[in-house]
This record gives structure tokens, C-alpha cells and sequence, in this order.
């Protein structure tokens, strides 16, 4: 199948060999899904850094931040009857979840928008408390006024939730705890207030009734959040079938909110795709592409610590240039250049687009 995406020939723009754990027990597993972000001229990436600790035959181990904010080891033996282990990035033991990887977030930045280095001032974020003790992914930042929003997926033994911290200068960090309580994750807060209130879409997770959805919900303040409404849902038989999830903050047109979301099947194959929101009542999607905007083709997409996937929680926006950095494989951190405009002309409105 083919795409609209222009990818940069320099992909990817980061791997996993090009950053420093943050100490000498742990191994940089995977980079994924950057926030992005203007500020001071230049470009930059909210990096997800997943890392894990080296294994041994015959044993697992993986990391969890104990309740003294330090990592600690947990090891068990494969042969453990009440471990089951059959995917590469969440195991269950005696019947709880707990991630292979620990992840936190990593500051790069860039001048030119493709070659990021990290800056010698720039701490790393790391998970801090209960909510976030096996660590925290995938942020998402926008910039209402003069505050950045940085929402993140907070991940604990309580469960899978969104986070929120913000800053003015990249230096000073102001938890706001979690926004949204488990299961959520996928929050994009829009960066325009709409008839003085916040609007974010997230996606809530029902497994037994309903499915993994795209809802909005509106705040008058950007912590506190509701009249939650379902706004888009996953389609059967297509590229996003099994779960969707929102992209980056949406992005403002003459024809609506333009939202970049991404969709998976049953075999967990990710993809990007577009959906259309009004203007003024953002809870109306009135247009939505039917076939992706962007698939899974280099082999640096279709092959890493899982394969076939793309996934964008961040992107710059210049006219009609889009700009998304993406993660590639769950493993790279990637880039390509999109036409808004030629988005909206694949937008399909009304019943046909399975809105």
C-alpha cells in the first residue's frame, strides 16, 4: 500500500546506539515516539528512552522504580510456572503486568530539524511517585500562551494513566499529577482555547464492552477535565481496527481541527491516518481518511523491537509543510515532511469515511 509521507533520507535520525543510558547497569533497549516542540529557535524531541538491564540465559530481569524513586531489579527464572513472557514488551507475573523496559524522556535538540544532539544543561525526566513507577511515554507537548503542556503516559502496578507536568522555560517542571486515571493514555491538548476553555482528546480503554476509542473532553483550567464524549472509534475490517489513539495537538485549518491519529489492527500492524473536527464544537467529526496517510515500508519501519509500526505524538507545523517525527519499529526515532493540504483533500466526509 502506498503513502503520502516524504520521508528524510538521513532515517533514522536517532538509534538506540546514539545516547548514553542513564547509568552504567541499565542498556538503552529502544527510542520511540518524540514530543516536539519549538522554542528558542530551534527544533526539538521529547524522546522516550526505554531501557532494560542485560539479560542471561535462563532468567529475566526487568526494572521498576521502587518508592524511594530508585530502580530496582527484579529477576525470575523463565522455567517460573506463573511468568508468562510471550511478548517482547510486557510480561505477567503471578498474574500482574509489569513493562520489559523502563522509559523516561529525553531532552535533544536541533537547528536544522534533522541532526538532534543533546544539550549538556538538559536533565532527563523521569517518572516520580506511585503513578509513575514503571516509568512514563509517549508525551505529548503543546503551548497554550506562554506555558508548555506536557502530557505524558504514567505507568504503574495501579495501572495505566496520563500524567501532566508544565513549564515556561525547560527548566522548572510543575507536576500537576494525573489528569486522566487509569486506563488512559493518548492525550493531545489542543493549543487554542475554545469559548475560554481547554479541549483534549484521549483515549480511554474498555476491553470487555466498547473498544480502544478516541474521545474529547473539555477543562477550564487544563488539570481539571470533563464532559468526556466518544468521538471517533475503530472500524472493522480496515488498517485501524482493533485501536486508534491521537497524534499530536490538532492542528488548526480553515476547514476544522486537523488531527494526525494512529490506528492498529489485530497483529498489532500501526499506521497513520487524518480525521476533521469543527471549528467550534471540536466534539463534531465531520471528515476522516479512509485508507492511511502513511504505512510501514522502509525497513527501518518494518523491522525493530516490534515491528511494522509507525507512531507520531509530535510534529511542527510551517504553512503547508507538516513535519512529523515519528517512531519507527518501536526502536528509531524517525522523520517525514506531509502536505496539509493534500490531507484534507483525502479527508471523506459523512458515512462514507466510517466516521
Amino acid at each position: 500500500m502506498n503513502d503520502i509521507a516524504r520521508r528524510f533520507p538521513e532515517n533514522p535520525l536517532l538509534m538506540p546506539k546514539d545516547l548514553r543510558p542513564c547509568s552504567a547497569d541499565m542498556q538503552i533497549i529502544s527510542l520511540l515516539n518524540p514530543g516536539v516542540f519549538t522554542f528558542e529557535g530551534k527544533i526539538w524531541l521529547l524522546v522516550r528512552v526505554a531501557e532494560s538491564i542485560a539479560q542471561k540465559e535462563g532468567v529475566i530481569f526487568f526494572p521498576v522504580v521502587n518508592a524511594l524513586g530508585k530502580v530496582e531489579i527484579i529477576e525470575i527464572p523463565l522455567n517460573d510456572p506463573d511468568l508468562v513472557a510471550d511478548d517482547p514488551r510486557v510480561i505477567n507475573y503471578k498474574g500482574l503486568d509489569y513493562l520489559t523496559t523502563l522509559s523516561h524522556l529525553r531532552i535533544m535538540c536541533s537547528d536544522d530539524g534533522v541532526h538532534f544532539y543533546e544539550p549538556e544543561d538538559c536533565n532527563s525526566i523521569m517518572g516520580i511517585g506511585v503513578h509513575e513507577q514503571y516509568g512514563i511515554e509517549d508525551c505529548r507537548v503543546s503551548r497554550v500562551g506562554d506555558t508548555f503542556y506536557l502530557t505524558y503516559t504514567a505507568v504503574s502496578d495501579k495501572g495505566v494513566g496520563v500524567g501532566l507536568r508544565t513549564t515556561k522555560d525547560w527548566k522548572a517542571f510543575e507536576p500537576k499529577g494525573m489528569i486522566f486515571p487509569p486506563h488512559n493514555k493518548d492525550c493531545a491538548i489542543f493549543e487554542e482555547l475554545i469559548d475560554g476553555r481547554f479541549y483534549a482528546l484521549h483515549r480511554p480503554t474498555s476491553p470487555q464492552i466498547g473498544g480502544n476509542y478516541i474521545w474529547i473532553s473539555d477543562s477550564p483550567d487544563g488539570i481539571h477535565w470533563g464532559n468526556h464524549q466518544c468521538i471517533l472509534k475503530t472500524r472493522p475490517g480496515m488498517w485501524d481496527s482493533a485501536r486508534i489513539g491521537a497524534g499530536a495537538a490538532p492542528i488548526k485549518t480553515d476547514k476544522g481541527w486537523l488531527e494526525i491519529y494512529h490506528g492498529a489492527n489485530p497483529e498489532h500492524q500501526y499506521c497513520l491516518g487524518a480525521f476533521l473536527m469543527d471549528l467550534q464544537e471540536p466534539a463534531k467529526v465531520i471528515a476522516r481518511t479512509v485508507d492511511p496517510i502513511m504505512v510501514p515500508t522502509e525497513n527501518y519501519e518494518l523491522s525493530g523491537f516490534f515491528g511494522y509500526v509507525v507512531f507520531t505524538n509530535g510534529h511542527i507545523v510551517e504553512g503547508d509543510k507538516l513535519t512529523i517525527y515519528y517512531g519507527a519499529a518501536d526502536e528509531f526515532v524517525c522523520g517525514a515532511h506531509f502536505s496539509i493540504k493534500e490531507i484534507l483533500l483525502l479527508l471523506q466526509y459523512g458515512e462514507p469515511s466510517g466516521i
